[in-house]
């Protein structure tokens, strides 16, 4: 018995030995097999001429063909040549297809995906788009699509080598130009979404006063800059009916469910708008060095592996009308083109506007046909759409789509009556929630990129800008000739006065319906301002005399304060050099109103009092090394907690982000306020009370994380980067051949350097400067730019991770430009020829 046993021991032994040196073995092997050849000769059926590649030493690609249709192939073949697991991903994600590579774990995703119906709308924009967009298209088609005509499985990336794990008979399919198209609908939620704060509202509305929610959401500071100073806003909170509480407990299932969805989504897209911006900024050549406009630009979104950014220079040559192009810049892999860089005349950047263009409409639904809605006094047959959902290794799922005018139902319908007349709220019997939203609108947004890579002028990149509908970008401008400008354009509702778009709203009266949207020529735009610079940073674009209401949600200016304050107090003419600093400025502008007030604090505790001695003289950088910093990134986290955790429901948690900032920042000037008293004790504190307790457990928590040497204690050490393969999750044993880090960081939420975290949650960074770019109009040679991982999407490929040190540190490479310059660079040469 016991030799049979031993036997089959080392059997297993043997067996669990085999499979470990196949993989040592196999990995490697298949790591290497998809490394992209980048230099010498490839032979392509579909060109046109030779197509010449450089890439420098960052992997970052300049293309030179002689027609558009050549140029574009060759993008998409570089494209997936680095990328393609990446661009396959992000397909099935924009579709709502990621059942169909990945398995069941996601098939509540793509149900709700399939409701939005991304690809549906898409199929309308493709229908009317004109033929120069198709042929551009079409053409970054055929070039995906003669990269994958000799690569398939892990000879196309790593990840094809476990995927058969989830997914055995997988089979790649075409790149096609609807793909393309799709993927802006993902970018669109990705930067949309203020619907999670509409219901954020009604939810709050269960257990607090209007007055209360009112705290929680404070209007625009009107201490802080607007991007448009002579245009307005508006400020004011509505003001609910008492009954509104119980109509909001009795729709809390239906709004549950939608913010779950939401919630999965925005775990899928790396993150929502909330807590998530961006800086972008001009300046005059009257304020530079060089008597010509520095154009700075870093969109904040979400951690990812790889980055979301690829680097690309796209140059005709020789450069002519039949193919005008030369630009160079940053695209997204999956979309021909360069989506924020500049061309040999102008250069742009955006941020995120942030408007409301979502709205919740509450569906009355005839109880005898779960297929009819009312509105103004009758049932409206839906359209239905029947669909059916492919999960690898399981059965489809069936599911039937319904449309409303509002658009479509994304809540199943809810028997409430019973509910509403206990409460005595006026409920339809049968309710369900549609959702309105300016991206289900056939649109497209890239075709207005398009333009901004041809625009030679202002009057141009405006025109270009009348197609960019959704998601609404603040878009900063330059040209050569010494210009600068602002424009924000996009689909802006105009809602009637009783309807402020804060809360879900009944769809079935009429009295809630949008009224168009604000015309293009009465969108906020600037050009050439006095002030000689224009500041970005997701604040409030206008000001109280502006006649529609664009958001009651800006990001409440701390970031756009501190850039106005740097570029005011230059001593000397703006340089390159000086735009490097700013944007890797760790000032927190927040710890100025927090810091006096707790070093007056009266402490009877000597090792508090030595911790607290590190904020004497402190410059409020966060910077790595900083021990002040990491003392106060501890103690605001655990000041939001300690204020508000006994007030708020367990959803709503502070996340420490420019919002909170904005509460607290009025409440310190408030000792007395209801907030500070801890309600699960006898007595009433204050807020010095507060102070003295948060202080506590922030050196508690750093004496047990990083010892009871205050001196020593550095931010790096708690604020730190993992970047993390999206599907690599589902195998855990491998997946740390794909991920990457922690990196130590620098800055924080609602700083500069925005490497943002969540307070309520971990020290972790969540969102980032996705890429940074520094545009000299003066000598577009001088330009700068880095992004967070790397070009290549393949894991171990040097090219994977080798931007993220210089990254984290604010270091640059140069955006090559001139072809004397970028070949005189070039660590690879690749001819694409017929």
């Amino acid at each position: 018995m016991f030799t049979i046993l031993r036997r089959i021991l080392l059997g297993l032994l043997a067996l669990v030995l085999i499979i470990v040196l196949a993989l040592v073995i196999l990995i490697p092997l298949n790591l290497r097999r998809s490394f992209p050849q980048t230099a010498g000769e490839i032979h392509l059926s579909g060109l046109d001429g030779p197509v010449d590649i450089y890439r420098d030493r960052f992997g970052v690609p300049n293309i030179y063909a002689k027609t558009k249709h050549d140029l574009f192939f060759a993008q998409g073949y570089v494209h997936a040549q680095d990328r393609f697991w990446q661009m396959d991903l992000w397909r099935h994600q924009g579709a709502g297809r990621l059942s169909e590579l990945v398995g069941d774990s996601t098939l509540e995703t793509d149900v709700f995906l399939r409701t939005l119906g991304w690809e549906r709308v898409s199929r309308e924009e493709l229908q009317n788009l004109d033929s120069e967009s198709l042929a551009m298209l079409q053409a970054y088609s055929e070039g995906v699509n003669a990269y994958l005509s000799d690569h398939q499985g892990a000879a196309l990336s790593m990840e094809y080598f476990f995927l058969p794990v989830l997914n055995r008979g997988y089979q790649i399919q075409p790149w096609e130009p609807l793909n393309t198209v799709t993927w802006a609908k993902a970018m669109a939620w990705d930067l949309s979404g203020n619907m999670d704060t509409e219901i954020d509202r009604a939810e709050l509305l269960k257990t607090l006063s209007p007055q209360q929610v009112a705290q929680l959401f404070p209007p625009y500071p009107s201490d802080h800059p607007v991007i448009v100073p002579d245009a307005a806003l508006a400020t004011s909170y509505s003001d609910h009916r008492e009954s509104d509480t119980t109509l909001w407990t009795t729709l809390s299932p239906a709004l549950q469910q939608v913010q779950g969805q939401m919630l999965e989504l925005d775990s899928l897209f790396g993150g929502s708008f909330k807590g998530i911006g961006s800086n972008s900024w001009v300046i005059s050549g009257g304020r530079t060095a060089t008597g010509k406009p520095l154009l700075a630009n870093d969109p904040h979104l979400g951690a990812q592996m790889p980055s979301i950014w690829y680097e690309v220079g796209l140059h005709c040559a020789p450069q002519s009308a039949e193919c005008p192009y030369e630009v160079s810049g940053f695209s997204f892999a999956g979309v021909p083109g360069v989506i924020i860089g500049h061309n040999d005349r102008i250069a742009w950047g955006f941020t995120n506007v942030g408007p409301d263009v979502m709205d919740l409409y509450i569906e009355k639904i005839n109880p005898a046909n779960p297929d009819q809605y009312e509105f103004e006094g009758k049932w409206v047959d839906m359209q239905l759409i029947q669909d059916s959902i492919q999960v690898a290794g399981g059965q489809p799922k069936e599911l039937t789509v319904r449309l409303t005018r509002h658009g479509p139902l994304i809540t199943e319908a809810y028997g409430l009556q019973d509910f509403a007349e206990k409460a005595g709220v006026d409920l339809p019997e049968h309710t369900a929630i549609a959702l309105r939203w300016t991206a289900l609108e056939p649109s497209n947004v890239f075709r207005a990129i398009w333009g901004f890579n041809l625009a030679q002028n202002w009057d141009e990149f405006r025109d270009a800008a009348r197609d960019f509908a959704v998601p609404s970008q603040n878009l900063v401008y330059a040209d050569v000739d010494g210009n600068i400008g602002y424009q924000m354009p996009g689909n802006i509702p105009i809602r009637n006065k009783d309807h402020s778009g804060e809360l879900p709203v009944p769809g079935w009266t009429g009295e809630n319906e949008w009224q168009g949207y604000i015309p293009f020529e009465e969108l906020p735009f600037s050009f050439n301002p006095s002030q000689g610079y224009i500041v970005t940073a997701n604040n409030a674009v206008v000001g109280p005399d502006y006649p529609y209401a664009i958001s009651l949600d800006w990001d409440r200016g701390f970031r756009a304060q501190r850039i106005i304050d740097m570029i005011e107090s230059a001593s000397n003419k703006i340089t390159v050099e000086d735009i490097q600093r700013m944007q890797g400025d760790d000032r927190a502008l927040i710890a100025e109103s927090i810091v006096p007030v707790l070093m007056q604090i009266s402490l009877e505790d000597s090792h508090l009092s030595q911790a607290r001695d590190l904020l004497l003289d402190w410059d409020y950088q966060f910077r790595m090394d900083s021990a002040p910093a990491a003392l106060f990134g501890s103690f605001w986290r655990h000041l939001l907690e300690i204020t508000f955790t006994d007030d708020l429901p367990e959803f709503y948690k502070p996340s420490g982000s420019d919002t909170w900032m904005e509460i607290m920042r009025q409440l310190v000037a408030e000792p007395e306020s209801a907030w500070w008293d801890d309600q699960r004790t006898a007595q009433t504190e204050t807020r010095d009370d507060i102070f003295r307790q948060a202080l506590g457990a922030a050196v508690n928590e750093l004496d047990g994380s990083l010892g009871n040497d205050p001196g020593k204690w550095q931010w790096g050490d708690l604020h730190t980067l993992t970047l993390q393969n999206q599907v690599m999750t589902n195998f855990p044993l491998v997946q740390k051949l794909f991920d990457r880090g922690p990196f130590r960081t620098s800055g924080g939420s609602d700083i500069v350097n925005a490497t943002g975290w969540n307070s309520s949650q971990s020290y972790e960074v969540q969102s980032l400067p996705s890429m940074r770019m520094i545009v000299d109009l003066g000598g577009l040679n001088n330009s700068l730019s880095m992004h967070t991982t790397g070009q290549s999407g393949h894991a171990y490929h040097p090219h994977y991770i080798d931007m993220a040190d210089p990254w984290r540190t604010i270091q640059y490479h140069p955006m090559l430009w001139e072809q004397n310059q970028v070949q005189t660079a070039a660590e690879g040469h690749l001819i694409l020829s017929p």
